[in-house]
């Protein structure tokens, strides 16, 4: 299947691939099919693109890549919505957003993208709690010294 992506232009992705959001993002609940497509040379960031409309794209990375003590529960509803019978068969990622410098960049760690691979169902779940911010900075290894 052809897709348009204003990040990556005209594509090809598997069908397969196609994630479902039933509810679609908060703020977009029209849009329900997105892809997860991957950045040429970069194993840390992806798209989270829209099928439809090419415009609707969101730069997401996996927050335990970035806070490997990130952790939080997911409800029975959601579990339930997503058929998720395996931690195993979950992946969680974080939408960027993306500033002029890129250490100014911040993560949502409050509303995560939680997905069932096995079965392409996704929510952005928004957690219940204030241990976490939708501006998490992200943070980088500080240099060395010499280099």
């Amino acid at each position: 299947m052809h897709i348009e992506s204003s990040y990556l232009g005209n594509i090809v992705i598997d069908e397969e691939k196609i994630i479902q959001f039933q509810a679609g993002l908060p703020g977009f609940a029209e849009e329900k099919e997105f892809v997860i497509l991957e950045i040429p040379e970069n194993q840390l960031f992806h798209i989270l693109q829209s099928i439809h409309n090419p415009n609707l794209a969101f730069v997401i990375t996996d927050p335990y890549q970035i806070y490997t003590s990130y952790a939080f529960e997911l409800d029975d509803y959601t579990i339930e919505s997503l058929q998720i019978t395996s931690q195993e068969d979950v992946a969680v990622f974080t939408i960027m957003t993306l500033k002029e410098t890129f250490q100014k960049s911040t993560i949502n760690l409050k509303a995560p993208i939680v997905i069932n691979m096995k079965k392409q169902l996704a929510k952005q779940y928004v957690l219940n709690s204030d241990e976490y911010s939708s501006q998490a900075p992200i943070q980088t290894p500080p240099s060395k010294e010499g280099e």
